[in-house]
């Protein structure tokens, strides 16, 4: 008797698990100097279908990827917040800094207010990194979700 009322406990609560939605927002923030970079949290307001955008290769070389316009794969709306270049012409802007910092959490706090978790940041750096090189972005991805 003890097996059954178990195994109908562990069934209701692998029933019970409800669908997890799941939404990014990037954070572009330039490092050009003397503001000539644009600097922005991006927040997607529609979805795309990634099956019609994707094709496989049977043979390993094939691809029908050419068939597929990259308009397809655009959206139109997006939620776009301005945030300030983090260098200036003196170099590191930390008011800025801060000023972007303070955005950022007002976006998370907005999120959050909305529903959603915060569940995972990740971040890289884009350069072109060679003689010279005074430009590129600082990108950070936030992935929230929601039940």
């Amino acid at each position: 008797m003890k097996r059954i009322i178990i195994i109908v406990f562990v069934l209701t609560v692998t029933v019970e698990v409800t669908a997890q939605q799941m939404k990014i927002v990037s954070i572009v923030e330039s490092v050009d100097p003397v503001g000539v970079g644009r600097s922005r949290i991006l927040e997607h307001q529609e979805s795309v279908d990634a099956a019609h955008l994707t094709t496989e290769r049977t043979d390993g070389k094939s691809s029908r990827q050419n068939k597929i316009k990259r308009k397809e794969a655009k959206i139109e709306n997006l939620k776009e917040t301005k945030l300030l270049n983090i260098f200036n012409g003196f170099g590191i802007n930390f008011q800025n800094v801060a000023s972007n910092d303070a955005l950022i959490t007002s976006k998370i706090n907005e999120m959050i207010a909305d529903g959603w978790v915060l569940s995972f940041v990740t971040s890289a750096v884009e350069s072109i990194g060679g003689k010279g090189d005074d430009s590129g972005i600082f990108i950070t991805r936030l992935f929230f979700t929601k039940h």
